[in-house]
């Protein structure tokens, strides 16, 4: 086994447990798999990746069976980081209480979109405009399956104008109201805390931050007033403009040490580790390239020890890889993101198309189901 040296004075090691080698269940290595994150994954193997200064200096593979062997040969400090996310990848999570409705995560729920906008990049505003189908919409993506609604009230694509706080709220308060009506689990997403206050006020149950509680200080002091659930978002930039200053060395590796940094800003908060979920933000401040590795290294993410948002539907990406199509054609795209997201251990994946989204679920958890029970019982001679 290799003894890794220690860094030297003023150096700074980190380490990354990544799981890669993935088995349709625990019976087909023979036991030797854990169940990733508590959910319908199962890994064999794990990459240990040490970083001194940002830069990668060892790799080693590591079974069930020699990880505590791999991670007391790291350096002092990187080992004790390294026990602690290997604790992270095989905990299961509780489930999510919002309001009286109960979310699993032990497998994937969708979590649908209701964007009441003027200028969204998927619906063109048509659910502000017209409350009764904004009503409808959500109506249809609960009877189709969505555990929980999202309602924005403010563009976050790249280049969208900042929205006043008393346009947000007119646009907010209104759609939490109804769907609180239907007994929906809502969740908003704003960065702003008196929007958040006002929402959670009105009905809502759960907060969605692009900026990770970044955006006001008095957001984090809010949240953990309210003992809600929140998702802290990965974003470079701050202020307006959040895809700004994207500057990474390993964007993986960066976007991990990030949300790291935010899940423990908010525990020193006050907000409870059990209500934390974070989310790589696929599309904020990154190019095709980034979107496509955070996408593979989803695994990697359980490591910190929360549950885990995708939210790729639609997106920009789709389009680059399929020449250009418009965002009303990225369905094909969007399911194909969610089912990545799936095989990843993903708890909750927000989309716009639910009722397509659940059913690939479905299917995919048939096929989850089934695989436990595909191996038969060793013939005596075995």
């Amino acid at each position: 086994m290799c003894q890794h040296p220690g860094p030297e004075r003023g150096m700074t090691d980190r380490v990354y447990l990544r799981p890669i080698g993935f088995a349709p269940g625990p019976q087909s290595e023979h036991g030797n798999a854990i169940r990733l994150a508590g959910g319908m994954v199962y890994a064999s193997r794990i990459a240990v990746v040490l970083r001194r200064d940002g830069v990668v200096v060892d790799r080693q593979l590591a079974s069930t069976e020699t990880i505590d062997d791999v991670l007391a040969n790291l350096p002092e400090g990187a080992a004790a980081d390294g026990e602690a996310q290997w604790a992270n990848l095989t905990t299961a999570h509780p489930p999510l209480q919002l309001g009286e409705r109960t979310v699993r995560l032990d497998q994937p729920q969708v979590m649908g979109i209701l964007n009441v906008t003027p200028d969204s990049f998927s619906d063109g505003g048509k659910f502000l405009d017209d409350p009764e189908e904004g009503r409808g919409h959500a109506s249809a993506m609960l009877e189709a399956g969505a555990a929980l609604v999202d309602i924005g009230g403010e563009s976050t694509r790249p280049g969208a104008p900042a929205v006043w706080e008393g346009d947000e709220l007119k646009r907010v308060i209104p759609a939490v109201e109804y769907c609180a009506a239907m007994g929906a689990a809502i969740a908003v997403d704003t960065r702003r805390p008196a929007v958040m206050e006002a929402a959670l006020d009105a009905g809502a149950h759960a907060i969605n931050d692009v900026s990770a509680l970044r955006h006001d200080p008095r957001s984090l002091e809010l949240v953990a007033r309210a003992g809600c659930p929140v998702v802290l978002m990965h974003a470079p930039g701050e202020g307006d403009d959040l895809h700004a200053d994207a500057d990474y060395g390993n964007v993986v590796f960066d976007v991990f040490d990030w949300l790291r940094e935010r899940r423990d800003a908010a525990v020193e908060a006050g907000i409870e580790r059990g209500n934390i979920v974070l989310d790589p933000g696929i599309g904020f401040g990154k190019s095709l390239a980034d979107n496509l590795a955070l996408i593979n290294a989803l695994p990697l993410f359980h490591a910190l020890g929360q549950p885990l948002l995708l939210g790729a539907s639609r997106k920009r990406m789709i389009g680059a890889l399929s020449n250009e199509a418009p965002v009303e054609q990225r369905l094909g795209g969007s399911v194909a993101l969610a089912v990545a997201g799936m095989n990843a251990g993903v708890q909750l994946l927000r989309v716009h198309d639910v009722a397509e989204t659940v059913q690939a679920r479905n299917v995919w958890r048939g096929l989850r189901d089934a695989a436990l029970t595909d191996f038969g019982d060793l013939p005596d001679d075995a």
